[in-house]
């Protein structure tokens, strides 16, 4: 309930929207500076992708490479990719998870 029965301070959910509205934009920015890595076959393969899941770079121990298999060395890609950004997944949601949280009882936005 508002107290005094009124609408609520516009100008105070604008303020507050701005601020969450920032720091959201803030979160972002640093998940995309922030690289994170993931690997497979015990670190024969490692992919490494920012924390908004842009893959930055991958790194294959010559041992992963056997001409007559390629299939391997292609699934261990795929894993260690699929590693990578699973780890950055968690980091969005340490860095995003409490803004958005904060954004779901405000009438009006779609979260």
């Amino acid at each position: 309930m508002i107290p005094g029965g009124g609408q609520p301070n516009m100008q105070q959910l604008l303020q507050q929207a701005q601020k969450m509205q920032q720091d959201l934009a803030r979160a972002q920015e640093e998940l995309a500076a922030t690289e994170v890595e993931g690997q497979a076959g015990g670190g024969l393969v490692k992919a490494t992708v920012t924390g908004a899941g842009e893959l930055r770079g991958l790194v294959i121990d010559p041992k992963a490479v056997d001409p007559e298999d390629t299939e391997t060395l292609a699934d261990l890609v795929v894993a260690a990719v699929k590693a990578a950004n699973d780890n950055a997944q968690q980091l969005q949601q340490s860095k995003l998870g409490p803004l958005t949280q904060g954004l779901g009882g405000m009438p009006g936005l779609p979260f």
